[in-house]
């Protein structure tokens, strides 16, 4: 398995990985794992003049599997390597809403055509990777489980939540533009009934970060907007126990598995349709989907579940139920076994 960084990072991709080399093991396979430094892209497509790379990956495998995150660095590499390889898609790079997105399509579209196999982690990822020209017949959707807590959260206390207020509304993920989190500041002042919101991630953009925290001071929420930087999973786990919605909307998710994490608190989800946050969050049943980079919509659904307690519980359940029926690790580990097989019959894989 190849990748850029270390595995052990904590992003809902690297969390993924880490998961899904656990679970091949469990299975009995033996795996490999290449970390490759982390780089910026047109760094990375110099790697594939790099003879070091195409040596430190010239190892004794029947398959490979890529992080797609890496492709800048294997798009020309993988076509001088000597065993099939499989690429895991989190998200497409050309997907989200980039300045170089065209650049990033046609690069991404070449790395795609040199790979025998693509695990993808939503139906929206795989359509977007078809769309790149990926025969169907060649990929598999294997979605991430959202296991990593694991809360007693029943029926009665999500209704009993519903009716505490104010309305407490949490963010999970990296402080980036990608994730939105200057539109859900934009809703939040916008929106009529009190509300409190907690801003749960690290900092991965500085300017950006400094840009949120202007809007918050403009809009004076001080007192309603809390930043906690990065938390443990305690207490994470504390945060979410305590919130009564969980609310990302991103200008564009592979999936989303924060979303899962937090109905697995009953907590329904405030997300973007842009994405494969629309494979778990089923508008008005699960939470509610909203387009991207529209206070106006996330104001709206605040409002919602602000004003009717009845139907935030009722969506709360909703979204515990959701959350038991998804595949676990190890549904998703077999499901990429079986394509590893198809890719690779001589591997022995058993399925």
């Amino acid at each position: 398995m190849t990748l850029y960084g270390s595995i052990d990072e904590r992003s809902g991709g690297f969390r993924y990985d880490r998961k899904l080399l656990e679970g091949l093991r469990r299975a009995g396979d033996a795996v490999e794992l290449v970390e490759l430094p982390w780089r910026a892209y047109h760094r990375g497509l110099l790697d594939n003049g790099s003879r070091t790379l195409r040596k430190r990956l010239r190892v004794d495998v029947d398959v490979m599997l890529q992080d797609e995150l890496a492709h800048p660095s294997l798009v020309h590499t993988n076509r001088q390597l000597p065993y099939p390889v499989v690429s895991i898609v989190h998200h497409l790079r050309a997907s989200e809403p980039r300045p170089l997105a065209p650049l990033y399509r046609a690069v991404e579209r070449r790395y795609l055509a040199t790979v025998d196999g693509v695990v993808c982690n939503s139906a929206v990822t795989r359509e977007a990777v078809t769309d790149l020209g990926v025969d169907p017949d060649r990929t598999v959707v294997a979605p991430p489980a959202g296991d990593r807590f694991d809360p007693s959260v029943d029926a009665e206390t999500i209704d009993s939540r519903a009716r505490a207020e104010p309305l407490r509304v949490i963010f999970v993920g990296n402080i980036a533009p990608r994730k939105g989190l200057d539109t859900l500041v934009e809703g939040l002042a916008a929106a009529e009934p009190d509300a409190e919101l907690t801003v749960v991630g690290r900092s991965v953009d500085e300017e950006y970060a400094a840009s949120v925290r202007r809007s918050v001071r403009t809009h004076s929420l001080e007192d309603r907007v809390s930043m906690t930087g990065e938390l443990t999973d305690e207490e994470l786990e504390t945060a979410l126990r305590s919130s009564h919605v969980l609310a990302v909307p991103s200008r564009y998710e592979g999936f989303g598995i924060v979303y899962l994490e937090g109905m697995s608190f009953g907590l329904p989800a405030l997300a973007s349709r842009a994405g494969g946050a629309t494979d778990v969050v089923t508008h008005g049943e699960t939470g509610l989907l909203v387009d991207p980079d529209d206070p106006a919509a996330v104001a709206a659904a605040l409002r919602t579940f602000a004003n009717d307690p009845d139907r935030l519980a009722a969506m709360g359940r909703a979204a515990k139920r959701r959350y038991e029926r998804h595949p676990d690790w190890e549904e998703t580990t077999a499901r990429v076994r079986r394509l590893l097989a198809d890719v690779a019959p001589s591997a022995g894989v058993v399925t």
